[in-house]
């Protein structure tokens, strides 16, 4: 049994007034969603509710209005690309809370789907204001949250609401939260994690709960440039932070004691200045000469990774290795992404990575759909590779 509650929890629903909290927080341009992907992953928990009767009541949030309604941060147009990708009509409300909300609901049948507006047009949102939430749970016999990539906020729709409404969590949440738990809380051994981006600064929390978690660690993109001169290396006129090399040197002795293998480059690509298809040369990761910058891993480093992972059953991966939207920069994390969708096709591999660069250098590589779960969530997927507590998820928690 899942440690949360899911659909399957909240009985018969049938006539009954289910509010979803939903990630609708989509790119609009001249008025059209650019990109449909969370309105996608939102179709099966509505589509099922629908399906048994349910008046399917749609909360999201919508860019950053601050409490304020700003017409350019309207939900209505998202509202008619969801009813295209859902295949019904999608009504909508002009409020998420009072008149035109309740309103809309009473003029409800079983099966219809309706989106309220911007939840963050209230103040009360963020600020998980009781008033705010019992306002909305007015409208709603029971709560379902099916958005992962907002749970790591304790707001009103995604926290409070849970709190006083039969909760449970939707089918794109339940497969986060299955994937995820089978990635860090219960892996199939070993595990390796990839974590990559250019600042040890802002992934420290990350390193340190992941070098008790994972048996091998792969340090990338401008942040292993850190831990070259924590290693005693001259990293030329890379991106580095040798403010913390102390913090570097921490996390290595950490993870010497937690038997987890951190895994830093062996060769490196490099470049006199950083533009696309500039000159570049392969050197040790111990042989950059003072005018260079590392861009990239070198070949005999995605070999050695390669190697690495081809030995573990678990993989988790957040971040780039190189500066892989610059060619010919992106070769590294390219190809190491190749190989774990090649392992993950045949079976023994199991895959899991998130962030919107990580997306971004995946889609490039050509294989999100080759790796076992890419979670489109940002900042709740790495809260949740820091070990934080999910506000949103602690709230579906079984007692």
């Amino acid at each position: 049994m899942a440690p949360f509650k899911t659909l399957d929890d909240l009985g018969d629903l049938s006539g009954k007034r289910v509010m979803v909290r939903v990630d609708f927080n989509v790119p609009v341009q001249d008025g059209k969603v650019s990109d449909a992907t969370r309105l996608e992953r939102a179709v099966p928990t509505v589509k099922e509710l629908s399906d048994k009767g349910a008046k399917v009541i749609l909360l999201s949030h919508f860019g950053r209005p601050k409490g304020q309604a700003v017409a350019e941060m309207s939900l209505r147009p998202v509202a008619e690309a969801f009813a295209g990708v859902l295949g019904k009509p999608v009504a909508f409300a002009a409020d998420s809370v009072g008149g035109p909300a309740n309103e809309a609901v009473q003029a409800m049948k079983p099966g219809d789907v309706l989106l309220l507006e911007n939840t963050r047009f209230h103040a009360g949102e963020e600020a998980n204001d009781e008033v705010y939430a019992k306002a909305l749970a007015m409208n709603a016999d029971a709560y379902v949250n099916d958005a992962f990539s907002a749970a790591h906020r304790a707001h009103a729709s995604t926290e409070y609401l849970a709190q006083i409404v039969p909760a449970a969590a939707g089918r794109a949440m339940q497969r986060e939260l299955d994937y995820l738990n089978a990635a860090l809380a219960a892996p199939e051994r070993p595990v390796m994690a990839i974590v990559g981006g250019a600042k040890v600064s802002t992934k420290l929390d990350v390193l340190q709960n992941l070098v008790s978690k994972a048996d091998k660690l792969i340090v990338g993109g401008g942040m292993a440039n850190t831990f070259l001169l924590a290693m005693g290396m001259d990293v030329g006129k890379s991106l580095a932070e040798p403010d913390l090399v102390s913090t570097a040197k921490e996390i290595l002795a950490k993870a010497g004691g937690e038997g987890c293998e951190i895994i830093l480059p062996k060769d490196v690509v490099v470049a006199s200045e950083f533009k696309a298809n500039v000159e570049t040369a392969v050197r040790a990761a111990d042989a950059v000469k003072p005018g260079e910058m590392i861009l990239d891993l070198g070949p005999d480093s995605v070999d050695a990774y390669a190697e690495a992972l081809e030995g573990c059953k678990t993989l988790v991966w957040n971040g780039p290795l190189g500066a892989f939207e610059t060619p010919p920069f992106h070769t590294a994390t390219v190809e190491l992404a190749k190989y774990a969708a090649k392992l993950t096709k045949g079976g023994s591999l199991t895959s899991v990575a998130g962030g919107g660069d990580t997306v971004a250098a995946l889609n490039m590589a050509g294989v999100v759909d080759e790796f076992t779960y890419v979670s489109t969530a940002g900042g709740a997927f790495l809260e949740w590779m820091e070990g934080k507590p999910l506000p949103g998820v602690d709230a579906l928690r079984r007692p």
